[in-house]
């Protein structure tokens, strides 16, 4: 069967159907942390990817199992795609025994060693050095395992980022650094904090390739995430991928994103990649809109389920404070 909607990884239409389901259960899955968090059943602090979900799913869709990823504290959608279930997610931020961390990382250090989720990280830039340290371990075990090593804007000021790289470089480590530039790093606009027109020219000082593209346009995060993929898989080493995109909540619950104007705000509403997707969906004449209804609809109920499987499950107690801390 020929792929649809040109693409180098082959994609076909139940790719793209999967795809587009796991969009809406990244937006409708934050869309309900930022509700709940509101209400006072939510405690610490959340960081949302609404707006960004075409560069979590056209990247991470395209991993096996048996490979790996590191992401930031605004990790839930790259968690989700990786395949971590959702009624886990969401037990964590509640609190609960039953959450991948057991209750006691919340939202900004989940992990998943099943799915090969190394963790989510509260520190900006945290990820790098795991990722290539996994990398590695790839390398040196002789598996064909990659790491995708997702990272915010912010995060390529960080001295971890430069060490990460030359590194990679040096060893050709099969690793993919993600940088999801949402145009702020925290109530910064990173065009204030770097003097370069795009973050992936970075790659060049260390020797090897960077590419910046559109991170709402689902087609082409899947094109330069598959090249970048294979080419790790093979031997080839590391790539930078700078992917443009845009976080439509502030940068955690309490900033009322008074750094931005309400008409640029307005102007990357009209590129959402969601949006963008039905379209292209629709102007391919691959589905109808009423199938897209239905795979949307169907995505909000599987949100609600893991909400409601999720509630259901014990709290952390006290006693359990030290549980997992300490060694045997």
């Amino acid at each position: 069967m020929e792929p649809i909607l040109s693409n180098q990884a082959g994609l076909l239409l139940d790719d793209f159907e999967k795809m587009y389901r796991l969009m809406w259960q990244i937006r409708f899955f934050d869309e309900q942390v930022e509700e709940l968090f509101t209400a006072g059943k939510i405690h610490g602090t959340t960081h949302l990817s609404i707006g960004q979900e075409a560069t979590a799913v056209g990247s991470g869709y395209l991993l096996k199992p048996t490979d790996f990823m590191t992401t930031t504290h605004r990790g839930h959608a790259n968690t989700i795609v990786k395949g971590t279930d959702m009624s886990a997610m969401m037990a964590e931020l509640f609190g609960k025994k039953g959450g991948t961390n057991h209750g006691k990382g919340g939202s900004m250090h989940i992990a998943d060693s099943d799915t090969g989720n190394l963790g989510s990280n509260g520190i900006v830039g945290g990820g790098y050095p795991i990722a290539v340290g996994a990398a590695l371990t790839a390398q040196m075990k002789k598996t064909t395992a990659v790491v995708m090593c997702y990272a915010g804007d912010g995060s390529t000021n960080e001295g971890s980022f430069h060490e990460s790289l030359n590194l990679a470089s040096i060893w050709k480590l099969p690793v993919i650094f993600f940088i999801e530039n949402n145009q702020y790093g925290m109530s910064s606009s990173i065009k204030q904090m770097v003097n370069i027109p795009f973050l992936s020219k970075r790659a060049e000082s260390y020797g090897f390739e960077g590419k910046t593209i559109d991170g709402n346009n689902w087609l082409e995060v899947v094109d330069a995430t598959s090249a970048a993929i294979e080419k790790a898989r093979s031997g080839g080493g590391p790539t930078l991928i700078e992917a443009l995109t845009y976080r439509s909540r502030g940068h955690s619950k309490s900033d009322k994103r008074e750094y931005r104007t309400q008409a640029e705000e307005a102007q990357w509403q009209l590129k959402d990649p969601i949006l963008l997707a039905e379209q292209q969906l629709l102007a391919a004449n691959l589905v109808s809109k009423e199938d897209l209804i239905v795979w949307k609809e169907e995505s909000r109920e599987n949100v609600q389920q893991a909400i409601q499987q999720a509630k259901k499950m014990e709290d952390v107690a006290l006693a359990d404070l030290e549980t997992n801390v300490y060694a045997e």
